[in-house]
C-alpha cells in the first residue's frame, strides 16, 4: 500500500494529497457553477445549462420530499453545493493516481527511517486521492452540517427545536441527545467508509497489472454510481435534519 505525504505545520499534520484534492474539488465546483450561469438563454440553452437545470430540479424535488414546498427556496443553494462538491470529491480519485518513490528520510513529509526499513528501503508516496476518502474531510463536512442544523433550529424554530429533546417524555432527553450526536457521526462514517473502501479496492486491482484492466473498468463504472448515491444520501439527510430542527411541525401547528 502507498503512504500519503504528511506535512506538519504548527503542530498540525496535513495530508498533502487530501489538501490538494480539496482545492481541486472546490475549484471544479465553482467553475461548473459559473459556467452554467454565464450565458443563460431561454431560447437556446447550452447543454451544460440543460444539465444544471436538471440537477437543480432534482435537488428541489429532493428537498421538497423533506419539507413543505413554501420553505425549500432558502435551502436549494445549500443542496446544490453539497451534492456537487461531494459528488466531484467522490470521483476525483478515480481517473488517475500520482505516485512517486523515495529512498531517503524526509521528516518534512513524515518519512522516517523506521518507515523506510519497514518498506524494504523505499516508500511509495501517493499524492492524489478522493478527499472524501479521508475521515477528516467527511467529519469536517458533517461538523458544518451539525452546526448549521442547530443554528437554524434555534434561529427559526426555537420552541419546537428545544421541545423535541424532551419528547415524548422528559426521561427521553438522554436518548434524544445521543441521537443528536450520532447523526453527524453516521454522516461522516458512511461517506468515508464507502469512498475509502472503493479506493482501497482500486489500489488492489492496480497490483494485478494488465490482468486487472477489465476489473478496473467495471469498478470505475460502479464507483461513479456509488459516488452519486453517497452524494445524494449526504444531501438528503442534511435536508431531513434541517427540516426536523428548523421547520415547524405542520400537524402540531394546525392543532
Amino acid at each position: 500500500m502507498h503512504e500519503f505525504p504528511v506535512l506538519e505545520v504548527g503542530g498540525l499534520h496535513i495530508d498533502i494529497s487530501t489538501f490538494l484534492a480539496i482545492i481541486v474539488s472546490a475549484i471544479i465546483t465553482f467553475v461548473l457553477a459559473k459556467l452554467a450561469v454565464r450565458n443563460l438563454s431561454v431560447e437556446n440553452p447550452s447543454k451544460l445549462q440543460n444539465f444544471l437545470e436538471w440537477v437543480v430540479e432534482f435537488v428541489q424535488s429532493t428537498i421538497a420530499s423533506t419539507m413543505p414546498l413554501r420553505r425549500i427556496k432558502p435551502f436549494v443553494a445549500l443542496g446544490m453545493t453539497l451534492i456537487m462538491f461531494i459528488f466531484i470529491s467522490n470521483l476525483l480519485g478515480l481517473p488517475f493516481g500520482i505516485v512517486t518513490e523515495t529512498h531517503h528520510v524526509n521528516e518534512t513529509l513524515g518519512i522516517t527511517k523506521e518507515m523506510l526499513d519497514e518498506h524494504g528501503g523505499h516508500v511509495e508516496l501517493a499524492w492524489w486521492k478522493s478527499p472524501t476518502a479521508d475521515l477528516n474531510v467527511t467529519a469536517g463536512l458533517a461538523a458544518v452540517v451539525f452546526v448549521l442544523v442547530h443554528f437554524l433550529g434555534l434561529k427559526m424554530n426555537r420552541k419546537h427545536y428545544l421541545k423535541h429533546y424532551f419528547q415524548p417524555y422528559g426521561v427521553f432527553f438522554p436518548l434524544n441527545l445521543i441521537e443528536t450526536i450520532a447523526k453527524p457521526v453516521t454522516l461522516a462514517l458512511r461517506l468515508y467508509a464507502n469512498i475509502f473502501a472503493g479506493e482501497v479496492l482500486i489500489s488492489t486491482i492496480l497490483m494485478l497489472g494488465a490482468i486487472g484492466t477489465p476489473f478496473m473498468i467495471v469498478w470505475q463504472g460502479f464507483s461513479i454510481f456509488v459516488g452519486a448515491i453517497q452524494a445524494f444520501l449526504f444531501t438528503i439527510l442534511t435536508m431531513v435534519y434541517i427540516s426536523q430542527a428548523a421547520i415547524h411541525d405542520e400537524h402540531e401547528h394546525a392543532h
